[in-house]
């Protein structure tokens, strides 16, 4: 059984998405595709899920002409999609969302105990059997409601999964656990379509690469044949200089003071001083307070107990109104969720934290906004380049994320808390964005930089503070730091 994807066109009015697009996969294979933010992976994504149809070209299944004109439909042959963007109800149980559609019933009722015991024991087999099955699903960090969309998917046992940077949020032994289940998956027959930008798990799981540029396959190869180095000179049309710049040693007055700070369940007695000029990173897995512990810095959350200070004084940030009186500002890892308002359009969304400086007496001066907004759409090379009246849900993923650092750069902060800040993003961008946050140090503010990427973690740092259990449980120069050691902090198992 093979699917063939063949010469497939799309195009929104004038601008041409896809360009002809060949790919081939077959019972067992694990087609990676890749390419730079809006080269078109997500458009092709759609079309294979059937949440949107081609404009022209033929996809078939086995020999058979496919004819998708709904995500339904694509369920029915067989095709599951695991979304980037985080698609579960929140208000719902984990069991509620991997069973929708299928729950058990006994005497014409839901048999729950049935129900969640079917997704328990899902999740177990899958290596995610951290996940509480009965737990609501918005309750649940973003690396964990990942967990369950992958359980979602695989409940119908499909013959073709197609994962969207399925790792994305991901690390030590949850990004094991998942690699194990492809391979899995492999010996069972399942297809793969797996979408990445971490090229070392492609080049590890992949048995074909696909890569995209503008549109249109630019070459398909195989990991044995091809490198990390060659796919990013592919994806980005040009060799790329060093991905992460020099950092330097000299750090200016304390900026950001933690001491002893607290929250029930998520983290205990933390304590820690950030320095204007300088990058530090924070390492930790899934459940291990980091990002509970941003958020309360930024006040959305607040701490049982514990002081926070800002340039030597003690504040109380009670909300993030507050946080960003005091110059601090979060980029979110739940981009949809918190990230970005949906329905607004890429200019609304950018300008939205600065309205109030874009205001004269009750209206808002639209030229001044424009202004402001355009010169970031065009320092951050959000595509397309005339995006600004667009729904920003129309944008890449890298692309959103890109809107939203231009956003917050806005409010001209002294400290960025940046959660997971290249996740979906291509290589091209991610250099981009490390320069940008290099240059932000070099003019005195202060990063946080969160991430589940030990390489990120590491070669975009001054120095590593890493999270286990809810407490900080070391700090580690970037210079001599390796990912070994990091994780070894991680698990509580540092010499």
């Amino acid at each position: 059984m093979t699917l063939e994807i063949r010469g497939v066109h799309k195009s929104y009015g004038p601008v041409e998405v896809l360009r002809g697009i060949d790919l081939t996969g077959r019972p067992g294979d694990v087609v990676a595709v890749v390419g730079a933010n809006g080269a078109g992976k997500s458009t092709l994504i759609k079309i294979l899920s059937g949440a949107e149809p081609m404009t022209s070209g033929e996809l078939r299944w086995n020999g058979e002409v496919l004819d998708l004109q709904s995500p339904h439909d694509a369920q029915e042959v067989g095709i599951r999609t695991v979304y980037q963007e985080l698609t579960l109800v929140p208000e719902l149980s984990v069991t509620e969302n991997v069973l929708m559609g299928m729950l058990p019933r006994r005497y014409g009722f839901i048999d729950w105990a049935a129900a969640h015991a079917r997704a328990q024991s899902l999740l177990d087999e899958l290596g995610f059997g951290a996940v509480d099955a009965t737990a609501k699903a918005g309750r649940l960090t973003v690396a964990r409601q990942q967990m369950v969309e992958i359980a979602k998917a695989l409940a119908t046992e499909p013959k073709v999964l197609i994962l969207d940077e399925p790792s994305a949020v991901l690390a030590g032994g949850d990004l094991d656990s998942l690699f194990a289940l492809i391979r899995r998956l492999q010996e069972r027959g399942v297809l793969i379509v797996y979408v990445s930008h971490r090229l070392t798990e492609v080049t590890a799981l992949a048995t074909s690469i696909v890569v995209i540029r503008d549109g249109s396959v630019v070459e398909t190869t195989v990991p044995a044949l091809t490198s990390e180095n060659e796919l990013i000179t592919l994806m980005a049309g040009r060799r790329l200089e060093r991905i992460y710049p020099d950092r330097r040693t000299d750090r200016g007055a304390p900026m950001l003071t933690v001491a002893g700070l607290c929250r029930a369940g998520e983290f205990e007695d933390v304590s820690f001083t950030l320095h204007s000029g300088e990058i530090v990173g924070m390492f930790g897995l899934v459940g291990a307070g980091r990002s509970e512990l941003a958020h309360c810095l930024f006040g959305e959350t607040r701490p049982d107990r514990g002081t926070i200070a800002v340039n030597g004084r003690e504040v109380r940030i009670d909300r993030p109104r507050t946080a960003i009186r005091h110059g601090l500002a979060l980029v979110t890892e739940d981009r949809k969720g918190s990230g970005l308002v949906a329905e607004m359009t890429v200019r609304d969304n950018i300008a939205l934290p600065t309205m109030k400086s874009d205001t004269v007496g009750p209206l808002i001066d639209p030229k001044r906004r424009d202004v402001r907004v355009s010169a970031m759409i065009e320092r951050f090379d959000i595509l397309p380049s005339h995006c600004a009246q667009m729904p920003i849900v129309r944008l890449s993923g890298g692309n959103q994320q890109k809107a939203i650092l231009a956003k917050w750069l806005l409010v001209e902060p002294q400290m960025l808390i940046l959660d997971e800040p290249t996740r979906g993003v291509d290589m091209a961008t991610r250099v981009d964005i490390y320069r940008t946050v290099d240059a932000l140090a070099r003019s005195g503010h202060t990063i946080l930089l969160i991430s589940s990427d030990l390489t990120e973690v590491i070669g975009a740092t001054d120095r590593v503070l890493v999270m286990h259990d809810g407490r900080l449980a070391g700090e580690i120069p970037s210079a001599s730091a390796t990912e070994d050691q990091v994780l070894a902090h991680s698990i509580g198992e540092a010499a």
